[in-house]
């Protein structure tokens, strides 16, 4: 059999196909390897440098902290993004990610060879190839795919490079960490931290398997896996048993525990976290203004000289603000008011009030009022800067509009739907009782709690230190401690209750000033403590006589009271407009044994490395000696022992049967049996309504009023201070004492060593409250 014989040129045509392959082949990698140097180059785009890859710019979040460490809130503009490190992701966050992004994370060096080689040769049918680190990359310096096709492959080449470099730099575990911080799960939830709160209302460390599962699923993409019920909770489900099930095939978790957690449900403890909700939003937006003011200040820049930037250099605000105290402070609010306010509107029905809210006004001096509030309004403002003349804007009012308004329904906070002219809303607003509420260590000055109102969202006035009103009876501890000061006056020593004209002119006054008791009882002789207990005017208007308001004018200022107060004699029964928060700090002189202490809101400022950037420092000043202090106390613990206040510490067969006070004194019976030293007050026409209350390490004040005066209850059973206000104070105290947690004295205000002015009143058979026995709890005899 003949053989074919193999030519020469044959032999050297298969030689030129090798040669080829290896020029092809190894022209491939020295392409790639060239496209790899060009774009760490900087060839196919700006690259990050060891600078930046260092300090990768993202815009971090003011995180605002309380006084035991928990976080009130944020100053944000689009990232609410608040880093933490590796050690705060619990590892079944961990194990999620890994098991569902990539495996092979802790094998590679920032490309996973089998994972790129497997979505090429599949096209992608069989799933991405992008590393954990390479999805960082992108996050952090690529920015989103592009949908053209070269753009994309220069976009991925140079997440490769940029990943690779990431490797070098970080440790794994910082590259996870890093991961989790920069995602954006949506619903203002920037980075783990954020989204955990938002979506379970706990820190990253406290998630279950579970949760972690469906965080970890929302990678895939945030805006389509979006667990808030408008968006897409069954998929977002569905998304989590795939996580649930990728972490059981890689051994993570058992086939028991999967199959278990993937019949269950999302269980979301959805907490939006913006600017208008959560807890302290009153005092976040205080503080938005004092960062603001803190930040414009030349002492306080960066290195480069630049301005801190609120919303995005990650500050840290640590705030003498106690959640828990201001949680209780704000429950107590929320669980008065709507009781109060439904008394409110029974009382404001046409068969008690013909023009509703208000009281005591013509249709003139209504229209005119409104009219005014038009013009001082929000709308009024945007409407003119539109360039809309004031005829135009005045037919806006008066055309029927879509809004959402607030309400109390069955007692808690709501929104609802409705179609009402922008004249109606108005007084639609002016018909809700407001409150406010401040708490403080006087010791110290740190201010505890502060509660500008009911819902920040509608009611935007925070009437802590924004709003000023009436102070009524509370003025009236001034009057004494004036009097005790300069004349050496006991709370033993009697007056008579008799009426007392002071003449015109004597004081500065005009004309005549004629006191009179709102018991009408000028019968017998009272002690300066009965008369504080019981309110009476006309003592009180006699130690004014005694002293002249010049010197009651002076104490008030010496106790950081800034208010313009005129040096006439009516200001003994509270004729002043004083704020909450300088009302508070006044009292807390008297607990702090005659030392003023300026209010503390916020103890440091933290850069986002920790460096300290503010540091507060006191300012005290004393006011008046231990003795007065003291003494001033001894006669305000009267009011709590058989005055206004007795129904703090005391069961009054009265209040428990009235259905007069059922419906409003909320919480009743309080029962708080360690000593309290405070004072009602109630101001003409019940329209505002106080309460300021002390023990020894804690001050707090209340009040509770509409916002115009006009707006009020028509009799004082209901618009004294001692049932709008007190049973705020009632209800958080009696919470703060109820948590162990707290260092909320319970016990006696010190005396001092030396006291000289005798108050042991019981041993003097002098004066009595009321003049002829105990005033009733039917209502509180104090403006």
């Amino acid at each position: 059999m003949a053989t074919k014989k193999t030519t020469k040129s044959e032999v050297l045509d298969f030689t030129k196909y090798i040669r080829w392959f290896w020029i092809i082949f190894l022209g491939g990698i020295a392409s790639v390897v060239l496209l790899f140097l060009l774009a760490s180059w900087g060839a196919l785009g700006k690259m990050p440098d060891h600078t930046k890859l260092e300090n990768p710019e993202t815009n971090l979040a003011t995180e605002i902290i309380s006084s035991d460490g928990e976080t009130l809130g944020k100053f944000y503009f689009d990232d609410n993004r608040t880093p933490i490190g590796y050690e705060d992701l619990p590892k079944n966050l961990v194990d999620a990610l890994v098991a569902t992004e990539d495996i092979r994370f802790y094998d590679h060096s920032g490309i996973d060879a089998r994972g790129t080689l497997r979505a090429i040769t599949s096209l992608g049918g069989s799933g991405g190839a992008s590393t954990i680190s390479q999805q960082v990359a992108r996050q952090l310096f690529v920015g989103v795919r592009s949908s053209n096709v070269f753009e994309a492959l220069t976009q991925k080449i140079k997440e490769w490079v940029i990943a690779i470099r990431l490797e070098r730099q970080y440790t794994k575990e910082e590259i996870i960490a890093m991961y989790f911080n920069i995602y954006d799960f949506g619903n203002n939830g920037d980075g783990i931290r954020s989204a955990s709160n938002i979506y379970f209302n706990k820190e990253p460390r406290d998630l279950e398997i579970k949760e972690s599962a469906m965080l970890v699923g929302m990678f895939k993409n945030s805006s389509l896996y979006n667990p808030i019920p408008s968006r897409n909770p069954v998929g977002v489900k569905n998304r989590r048993n795939v996580v649930l099930a990728q972490m059981f095939k890689y051994e993570y978790i058992t086939e028991k525990v999967k199959d278990s957690l993937q019949k269950t449900e999302l269980d979301l403890d959805f907490t939006p976290e913006n600017h208008r909700e959560g807890i302290a939003t009153y005092f976040r937006e205080y503080l938005r203004g004092f960062m603001k003011d803190w930040a414009k200040d030349e002492k306080n820049r960066k290195p480069d000289g630049s301005k801190y930037d609120l919303y995005s250099d990650g500050l840290k605000v640590f705030t003498t603000i106690d959640s828990r105290m201001q949680q209780y402070a704000e429950d107590a609010v929320a669980q008065h008011m709507p009781r109060l306010q439904a008394e409110f509107d029974f009382q404001n029905t046409p068969k008690y009030n013909k023009t509703p809210p208000f009281r005591e006004l013509n249709q003139a001096e209504i229209t005119k009022l409104m009219n005014d509030g038009m013009k001082r309004g929000e709308r009024w403002r945007v409407l003119k800067e539109q360039g809309k003349s004031d005829k135009e804007i005045r037919a806006s009012f008066e055309k029927p509009t879509e809004m959402r308004v607030f309400k109390w329904v069955n007692g808690k906070a709501s929104e609802v739907d409705t179609v009402m002219k922008p004249i109606d809303s108005m007084r639609y607003y002016k018909s809700f009782l407001r409150p406010g509420m401040m708490s403080m260590d006087p010791l110290t000055g740190h201010v505890k709690a502060w509660v500008g109102g009911m819902n920040y969202k509608h009611f935007q006035y925070d009437m802590v230190k924004q709003g000023a009103r009436q102070v009524g009876s509370t003025f009236k501890p001034f009057v004494y401690a004036t009097a005790i000061d300069q004349l050496q006056f006991s709370p033993c020593d009697s007056f008579p209750r008799t009426q007392i004209t002071i003449e015109a002119n004597k004081f500065g006054n005009p004309e005549p000033w004629t006191v009179k008791n709102s018991d009408g009882n000028y019968s017998g002789k009272q002690t300066l403590k009965d008369a504080l207990a019981s309110s009476t005017n006309t003592v009180t208007a006699r130690l004014m006589n005694e002293i002249g308001p010049q010197p009651v004018v002076q104490m008030a200022k010496k106790l950081g009271i800034t208010a313009e107060i005129l040096p006439v004699p009516a200001i003994a029964l509270g004729t002043p407009d004083i704020s909450i928060y300088e009302m508070v700090a006044a009292y807390s002189t008297f607990a702090n044994k005659g030392v003023y202490n300026k209010p503390v809101m916020v103890t440091r400022i933290e850069d986002k490395n920790g460096t300290v950037l503010y540091q507060f420092a006191p300012e005290s000043k004393d006011v008046l000696s231990e003795e007065v202090a003291y003494v001033t106390i001894n006669l305000m613990e009267g009011v709590t022992q058989a005055g206004s206040g007795k129904r703090l510490r005391h069961n009054s067969s009265y209040l428990a049967k009235s259905g007069v006070y059922k419906s409003i004194m909320t919480g009743y019976p309080y029962e708080l049996k360690n000593p309290i030293a405070g004072k009602t007050g109630t101001t003409q026409n019940q329209s505002d309504g106080w309460f300021m209350g002390m023990v020894p390490n804690l001050v707090t004040g209340v009040w509770v009023g509409a916002e115009d005066r006009a707006a009020h209850f028509r009799t004082i059973h209901y618009g004294q201070g001692a049932s709008m206000a007190l049973p705020i104070w009632g209800l958080f105290m009696k919470a703060c004492y109820a948590d162990k947690t707290l260092d909320v004295s319970d016990g006696k205000f010190e005396k001092p060593s030396n006291l000289k002015i005798d108050i042991n009143c019981e041993a003097r058979d002098e004066g009595d409250i009321g003049g002829n026995g105990s005033p009733s709890d039917e209502f509180d005899p104090d403006f």
